[in-house]
């Protein structure tokens, strides 16, 4: 009898030594399987990003090509052109909304490599403490036990614990080659994401470039226009004809406005206006008379030009709401903004509008991006103020 005993007790062992799966994969190893297919969808996810940022690139030589096209007309060749420009500078910012993202996810992922190898460091010193036990009891540990059960109920006991002890095993080793796998997988998406951020560097680069050959296209045809301008009767009448259009702008802008004043709560209360160009300082053509830079002649500055770099934010003045928003090939990009009590601000040759009319703003609000649109040479913001319908120097409106 004692020896049938201990033939079922063997038999029984055997057979929780040789089971080759746990019942189930634990919460760990379902989340680290999970983890892994997540990285495997980004690094294709991140491929598939370089591809269509390749494809997304402007070609500036069909640009220059479509250019050449306009230039029988000043007034067309600088709308085309500018249209150009915004579609480059666009690029440019989305281009530098990939980078930051970029980089914010590299950062991310670094991390999460950082942790799956101090737990795969972790989970390698726990399964050489568990190897070795293994390699000195072996088997034998199990069966020793099993064949001292007191009882059939002993038994079963030992046999569950046994069981246990055998799936924590395979479970661990499972978990160690997940986390491995992990490792491997989070260091090819770490390579992915940095070819994909070298490459939207370089890309920003190219469109750089790009804005720059267009900005020179047009301060070269503008110099052509401004040696023509004494010669050709017809290019005196066009530049005559741009400024009748941005004083026939303004002064539908105006007339607008003084039949909203009846329903305008807008009340200017004198406080002083912040630096709209807040990149720069520095002021390359004050208010008043002054030799244009375009048509060489002297002329009335009806506001001041602020130098600022292509793309850097342009903030409201002051409180006000937004008479209006557009574009024309005088002014280019423009916001005029209505602050009450007669007075109004105007910004031009903006390379993006954030804003549209209609659309209350408060003292330094980004609005819109300093550009070089419409009748420019370069970037910069010219900064207008209007009182009662007439220019007046903004400069007396700041600290």
């Amino acid at each position: 009898m004692k020896k049938a005993w201990k033939l079922v007790v063997l038999v029984l062992t055997c057979s929780i030594l040789v089971v080759s799966a746990p019942k189930g994969i634990t919460v760990l190893a379902s989340d680290t399987a999970e983890n892994i297919q997540q990285k495997k969808d980004e690094i294709s996810q991140a491929k598939e990003e370089r591809k269509k940022l390749q494809q997304g690139l402007n070609d500036i030589k069909k640009m220059v090509t479509e250019l050449e096209k306009s230039k029988s007309s000043l007034k067309n060749y600088v709308k085309e052109l500018d249209t150009q420009l915004m579609s480059v500078q666009a690029k440019i910012e989305e281009l530098k909304d990939l980078i930051t993202e970029k980089e914010a996810e590299i950062e991310e992922t670094k991390k999460e490599l950082d942790e799956a190898i101090v737990i795969e460091e972790k989970q390698y010193e726990e399964m050489k403490i568990r190897i070795k036990f293994m390699y000195e009891k072996g088997n034998q540990f199990y069966l020793d036990m099993m064949l001292g059960a007191e009882s059939f109920g002993d038994m079963l006991n030992k046999a569950q614990y046994v069981e246990s002890i055998s799936a924590y095993d395979r479970q661990k080793l499972e978990e160690f080659q997940l986390n491995r796998e992990l490792i491997e997988v989070c260091k090819a998406e770490l390579e992915e994401e940095e070819a994909l951020l070298q490459e939207a560097k370089a890309a920003v680069e190219k469109e750089q470039k790009n804005l720059e050959v267009l900005i020179d296209s047009k301060e070269k045809e503008i110099a052509v226009f401004e040696g023509d301008i004494a010669k050709k009767e017809a290019s005196i009448k066009e530049y005559e004809a741009y400024i009748r259009e941005q004083d026939e702008t303004i002064a539908a802008l105006e007339k607008a406005l003084k039949e909203m004043e009846g329903t305008s709560n807008l009340k200017y209360d004198g406080g002083m206006f912040k630096w709209p160009a807040p990149s720069y300082t520095r002021l390359t053509s004050p208010f008043g008379w002054r030799i244009h830079p375009v048509y060489g002649d002297k002329r009335f500055h009806n506001g001041v030009d602020m130098a600022a770099p292509g793309g850097s934010p342009i903030l409201a003045a002051y409180d006000g709401t937004v008479a209006a928003a557009g574009y024309s090939s005088t002014m280019g990009n423009y916001i005029y903004v209505n602050h009450g009590s007669g007075l109004v601000t105007i910004y031009m040759h903006a390379s993006a509008l954030y804003v549209s009319a209609g659309q209350n703003v408060s003292k330094g609000d980004k609005i819109a991006a300093v550009g070089t649109t419409g009748t420019s040479t370069g970037n910069h913001l010219h900064f207008g103020v209007r009182l009662n319908g007439s220019y007046v120097d903004p400069m007396g409106y700041f600290n």
